[in-house]
């Protein structure tokens, strides 16, 4: 049983920073990618950043380029997701997001992505 659970979402002031951690369990051996995706009231589901679990490569969206840092510890099985600079546009749900194998779908689109966390909700206040 493969579950991912996140932690870390609180209130934060416009400019703070904040982390967020998704911890896998099950069989995570050989996972494709792992994803960070938000979701404020009343819009879709976006997507924030990935990375992948074998080599690291990182690909972010232009929205949070240079203030949002995606990382992984292997040995953990856990993904963090640092957040500087935080805006009040910011605030969200924000999900984790497990593609266990390899794909050539695009992975900003939540489609591929097949296990997902509860959402831990960050606040940015002004």
């Amino acid at each position: 049983q493969v579950q991912l659970v996140e932690s870390g979402g609180g209130v934060v002031q416009a400019g703070g920073s904040l982390r967020v951690s998704c911890a896998a369990s099950g069989r995570t051996f050989g996972w494709y990618a792992m994803g960070w995706f938000r979701q404020a009231p009343g819009k879709e589901r976006e997507f924030v950043t990935r990375i992948s679990w074998s080599s690291g490569s990182t690909y972010y969206a232009d929205s949070v380029k240079g203030r949002f840092t995606i990382s992984r510890d292997n040995a953990k099985n856990t993904v963090y997701l640092q957040m500087s600079s935080l805006k009040p546009e910011d605030t969200a749900v924000y999900y984790c997001a497990a593609r266990t194998r390899p794909t050539i779908a695009p992975m900003t689109s939540p489609l591929p992505y097949d296990y997902w966390g509860q959402g831990t909700q960050v606040t940015v206040s002004s």
